[in-house]
């Protein structure tokens, strides 16, 4: 959704009911403002104009010959319902709730998604008034700024998260991220089940892991960029952040659905590096086209709170999402939130999951932009030359994907893409 100037808040969304649509909606509209499921005194016609939430339009898209999600009710004495799909769009007076990111989300997504009335409700999209804008932080660091730190002029940040993702001590983390700074890698990231195990404990895994980088910093003039995760309580993470600071690290990571909005707002307005945001957990809300909320809304939230790196899954990836969802979460991580230089609170898409050399040139045709962090687990580490091999192969799969190269043409003078190739198969 384009910005909105006005003093409302927008929402699409897509339904299911086998009610009237334009019921069924209003009941939707009502439970979220000013109604509920019966009339109370205090609720006259002059607060509802003035507070009510308002149908801006309706859009009927088809019908489904059974309900999709459980639960949902069908009118008294229909003995055939017909199951209506339709998207349409709410707003609301930013007077309802101000300019809150918590009670936005209450306001656009609360008691919605278990509403009888409804066999499929989704959350599709949100646009928000200026204020938040002006409220909120947005990223400090976002593309320019990460760029910067890595030293990444052109191109995509190649990137990989250690693996395996637990079971490694500080030393061992430490040896593989010195194997992989001499390989030339640019970001690393620990994997979002690590933060402070017994077996790795965070402070001894910082010391260690930026002991090796600083060392090759010193050497070569290039800084890795290394996303320690450091979720958990509010408190610990301020301490996290800082010892990360204090060693010369460049990023911290956290686990977003695990914080929670109020955290990361908490950690953005502390925070002096950029902020690594994973999304684990976010299966739940986008996993079924029926419920949940989509990428596209869901992103918004924590763009605008500050994060400055949003993962979006890969192309051809070990997950159920298609393609052309990974390409629309990313595009969206890449479009203005708001109009005006520095506003926009556009972040770098971090693409990830089964990702392998094979897949650079897709995803540079498809997106458009090599702002992106191109982060592959397996698809590196195993590559037969080892890690800095792996590295190399797909830098070089990512030069032969933005020069228009095929990559078996590349292959023929570059081993370690030919390797990758081989291993990696179609």
């Amino acid at each position: 959704m384009p910005a909105d100037h006005s003093t409302r808040v927008r929402a699409i969304y897509e339904v299911e009911t086998s009610f009237p649509l334009e019921d069924a909606i209003a009941t939707m509209a009502g439970e979220q403002s000013s109604g509920t499921f019966l009339a109370v005194p205090g609720e006259t016609p002059e607060l509802k104009q003035k507070y009510g939430a308002r149908i801006e339009w309706i859009r009927e898209i088809g019908t489904r010959p059974a309900a999709s999600l459980p639960g949902a009710r069908t009118p008294k004495g229909l003995t055939r319902p017909v199951w209506r799909r339709a998207h349409t769009e709410l707003s609301w007076p930013i007077e309802n709730l101000g300019p809150s990111v918590p009670n936005l989300l209450a306001t656009v997504a609360g008691n919605l998604f278990e509403l009888q009335q409804f066999s499929a409700l989704r959350l599709l999209d949100i646009a928000m008034p200026d204020c938040f804008r002006s409220t909120y932080p947005g990223p400090k660091f976002g593309i320019a700024g990460t760029r910067r730190l890595a030293g990444v002029e052109t191109g995509p940040l190649i990137g990989t998260i250690v693996k395996p993702s637990v079971g490694l001590s500080p030393a061992q983390t430490a040896s593989l991220v010195d194997e992989l700074a001499a390989g030339g890698i640019d970001f690393v990231k620990d994997d979002e089940l690590q933060c402070d195990g017994p077996h790795c404990p965070f402070p001894e895994r910082v010391e260690a892991v930026m002991r090796v980088i600083r060392n090759h910093a010193a050497r070569t003039g290039k800084k890795v960029m290394y996303a320690f995760n450091l979720t958990g309580e509010i408190e610990q993470m301020v301490r996290r952040h800082d010892l990360v600071e204090k060693q010369g690290g460049t990023c911290v990571m956290v686990s977003l659905n695990s914080v929670g909005l109020a955290g990361v707002e908490y950690l953005r307005r502390h925070c002096r590096l950029p902020i690594h945001a994973h999304r684990n957990g976010w299966g739940l809300l986008q996993r079924s086209p029926d419920i949940g909320i989509d990428y596209v809304a869901f992103q918004k939230f924590w763009r605008l709170l500050g994060v400055d790196h949003m993962h979006v899954n890969g192309l051809r990836n070990k997950f159920c999402e298609s393609d052309e969802s990974v390409l629309r979460s990313a595009r969206a991580c890449l479009t203005p939130m708001f109009d005006g230089v520095g506003r926009g609170c556009e972040v770098m898409p971090v693409f990830s999951s089964g990702q392998t050399v094979r897949q650079a040139p897709d995803t540079w045709r498809e997106l458009g932009s090599a702002d992106l962090i191109y982060a592959a687990g397996g698809g590196l580490m195993a590559h037969p030359g080892g890690v800095a091999a792996g590295v190399r192969a797909m830098r070089q799969a990512w030069e032969a994907a933005m020069s228009g190269i095929d990559l078996e043409t590349h292959a023929r003078s570059h081993g370690e893409l030919r390797q990758a190739l081989e291993k990696y198969s179609a």
